[in-house]
């Protein structure tokens, strides 16, 4: 019996020790050599793990940084320009600074412009709700109102506001990740330029149906009338399947657009002084009157041709 478990006990230990070293060799022969520089540029990020750079997370960010040739494709929107400027010196690469971004909700669909048309009584989220019907209103475009976006946001920046049933973005916290993007199933958060002191004048409307049926459903909405476009001196925006799109990076803050839409669907926001629609759609006028009359003194005048003088008949009587 006492051979026995002696034995055993050897047989285990020799075993045990052939394992070892079996692992220890095949951890040898197969193992990745790792860019130290990884954990390096993984430090100095924000340890935020968002997905808003696109990749899963910062290790996997500052994994693709390094072995990219350059860090143009490479941008962390949480850290900024600041955190990618200490990425670039760890790399000994350059990179361009990017404007800062913020996100926006493009709907006008409050419950005052909007009325709802049924009642929708199942699982509150967003994307349930999109899959089951085109939601509570007229509007098959707008904001569902459960809440996803605000959700997705780790920086609990986003909240809906009760009074109206759409998110509110609160610019401060916003790191513009793009999370309540990706997870609105009817898009319309978007991610734009902040603009200059936080200026920024964009369309809040996503709806493609034509005019009388967008504006049926929402008293706000875009009605795809092209005032805007043909107002616009600086082509910043464009209509496409029935609604407006204003470029932010063509947009000069002039605020006309904002001023000539007929249903309010252009919000310009955080401006020091409040728009006097009066006295900016005099203005448009007084330019479109002067470039008529400068169109028309262009124009060629056109020159009658002399009569030909009469020939005398011959008398031959």
């Amino acid at each position: 019996m006492t051979s026995t478990v002696i034995w055993t006990i050897v047989i285990l230990t020799v075993l045990g020790l052939l394992l070892a070293l079996i692992l220890f060799w095949v951890a040898r022969k197969f193992k990745v050599e790792e860019d130290p520089r990884i954990d390096e540029v993984e430090k100095v990020m924000p340890g935020a793990n968002c997905g808003g750079c696109g990749f899963a997370g910062c290790r996997a960010f500052a994994d693709a940084a390094v072995k990219a040739p350059n860090l143009d494709a490479q941008y962390c929107p949480v850290g900024g320009n600041d955190v990618m400027k200490k990425v670039a010196a760890i790399l000994g690469l350059e990179v361009k600074e990017k404007a800062p971004q913020v996100a926006v909700v493009r709907c006008n669909g409050s419950c005052e412009n909007r009325p709802r048309t049924n009642v929708y009584d199942g699982v509150a989220s967003c994307r349930v709700k999109a899959a089951l019907y085109s939601g509570d209103t007229g509007c098959a475009f707008g904001c569902l109102g459960c809440g996803d976006c605000v959700s997705a946001c780790q920086f609990g920046a986003i909240s809906m506001d009760p009074a109206t049933g759409l998110p509110v973005v609160d610019e401060e916290k916003c790191t513009a990740c793009g999370a309540c993007a990706k997870a609105c199933p009817k898009h319309i958060i978007e991610l734009r330029n902040k603009g200059p002191r936080g200026m920024r004048v964009y369309v809040s409307c996503v709806n493609k149906d034509k005019g009388p049926a967008a504006r049926k459903a929402c008293a706000a909405a875009c009605i795809g009338c092209g005032i805007c476009v043909k107002t616009c001196t600086h082509d910043a925006i464009v209509l496409e399947d029935n609604v407006a799109y204003i470029d932010y990076g063509k947009c000069r803050l002039c605020r006309e657009c904002e001023a000539m839409c007929p249903t309010g669907a252009i919000h310009g926001v955080n401006f020091p002084k409040e728009l006097d629609k009066d006295a900016v759609k005099a203005r448009i006028a007084e330019r479109q009157k002067k470039a008529r009359e400068a169109a028309a003194a262009a124009e060629p005048v056109a020159v009658k041709p002399a009569a030909e003088p009469l020939k005398k008949e011959e008398n031959n009587g």
